[in-house]
């Protein structure tokens, strides 16, 4: 079976794994790589560039060769590759804690209470949620579930498109580690059209471990504050942006696979002439 269908039938079946079942609340292999690198970091930590690239380059350079030799193991073997793209799929993604997350916060908000919603705030974002009422606490979530839809669900699959399992791996690895070294990256472009399918204003004032930050308004002009009942319009929104985002992966790495293919035999066809 082709590379190209291998990551097509995998990844889908691994979208369609988190869909269903979600992250497990405990045992989670990005959790536990998470903890690994906590520990090379307590070792290798040095105020220095050069320790930090070390650190980047053991950390998220050894998930991703383990798993280029998880792929190479399976080579040959169809049903097998599938099997391991799925299963690295599933464990990238995380759209569905994401939704899980957002409609707990938005619940709580819904029923009036604010403590309870400041409480699990912090199991989604960084920001600090004691000084935060519920507008603020919704706006939070909505601009979280935003930039995580594409950290989460959509740059995984892209990379996965472009590097079968070690690109997903290698994607979110790195995403992990760089994810705090700033409280909130990546998170214009896409809080920015999240914030236009909504209708609604993001940016503006936060504050993340005490520092307060001052960002663009971001549909200043058009939007409106953001309310509770639109952190499960962010959530259902977020959702059809993953699964839109498997089908483009798939039609794209479908595509170049067809076209390798062809210019394959082209080659092979001028090598007997």
């Amino acid at each position: 079976m082709r590379a190209d269908r291998i990551f097509a039938y995998g990844a889908t079946a691994g979208l369609i794994g988190d869909l269903l079942l979600g992250d497990p609340r405990r045992g989670h292999p990005v959790a536990a790589f998470g903890r690994a690198a906590a520990g090379v970091e307590n070792r290798l930590w040095r105020d220095h560039r050069g320790w930090g690239a070390l650190h980047t380059l053991v950390c998220a350079g050894g998930a991703a060769g383990g798993a280029a030799l998880a792929a190479r193991a399976v080579r040959g073997r169809p049903a097998a590759a599938v099997a391991l793209t799925a299963a690295a799929t599933w464990s990238v993604v995380g759209g569905t804690s994401l939704g899980r997350e957002a409609r707990a916060i938005g619940g709580a908000l819904a029923a009036g209470d604010l403590d309870r919603a400041r409480e699990r705030l912090p199991h989604l974002c960084g920001r600090d949620p004691h000084s935060l009422d519920g507008p603020a606490i919704a706006r939070a979530v909505v601009e979280s579930v935003a930039e995580n839809t594409s950290d989460a669900v959509v740059g995984a699959l892209v990379w996965g498109a472009l590097g079968g399992v070690p690109g997903l791996v290698g994607f979110r690895d790195c995403l992990l580690y760089t994810s705090g070294k700033h409280p909130s990256p990546n998170a214009g472009p896409v809080e920015a059209s999240f914030a236009g399918a909504l209708g609604v204003r993001l940016g503006g004032t936060l504050a993340y471990g005490g520092r307060v930050e001052h960002r663009p308004v971001l549909n200043g002009e058009r939007g409106r504050d953001v309310r509770v009942e639109d952190v499960e319009r962010a959530v259902r929104l977020s959702r059809r942006v993953g699964v839109l985002a498997l089908g483009v992966c798939v039609a794209g790495r479908l595509a170049w696979g067809r076209a390798g293919l062809r210019r394959g035999r082209t080659r092979a066809g001028k090598g007997r002439a």
